[in-house]
């Protein structure tokens, strides 16, 4: 009976302890969606304003991303084209964004409609991307990244 009894309280401590545990993973997975979101449009904005600052951050010593060309570019080559203007559009907006946290990982979706000018004429891009990020030092970043054209519908 003593056996029964000490195997009874054993159970309910486990489940105690692991409800417990939930909690905090759950607060964790909900403010880490936010951070990314944040990310994201800090991330959005280092284009406008060129800041190379914010994409040393962002991105990963090892990241790899592949483009709308299919061109790949790793962290360097991002910086050096960010800072030097390489990207022509003057605004933009995320919309569609999900995120999905796996622990130390997270994979983030959306997309983006970019404006600005091209060769003196104003031109309005949708784009589809994929961010993945991993958590190193309690810090997330983003090790690659794949942006493709939104193609309209009927096309």
């Amino acid at each position: 009976m003593k056996r029964l009894i000490l195997a009874v309280n054993l159970t309910v401590i486990a489940f105690a302890a692991a409800a417990q545990a939930q909690v905090p993973a759950q607060t964790r997975t909900g403010s880490d969606e936010q951070a990314l979101i944040k990310m994201e449009n800090e991330w959005l904005q280092a284009f406008f304003a060129n800041d190379g600052a914010v994409a040393d951050r962002f991105l990963a010593d090892d990241y790899m991303g592949t483009d709308e060309h299919g061109d790949i570019k790793n962290k360097a080559q991002e910086i050096t084209e960010i800072k030097g203007g390489a990207h022509l559009s003057t605004s933009g907006v995320l919309d569609n964004l999900r995120v999905r946290v796996y622990g130390d990982a997270a994979v983030v979706t959306g997309r983006r409609i970019m404006k600005g000018l091209f060769q003196g004429k104003e031109y309005r891009s949708p784009y589809l991307w994929t961010d993945i990020f991993i958590k190193r030092g309690g810090r997330w970043q983003c090790v690659a990244s794949h942006v493709s054209k939104a193609i309209p519908q009927g096309k």
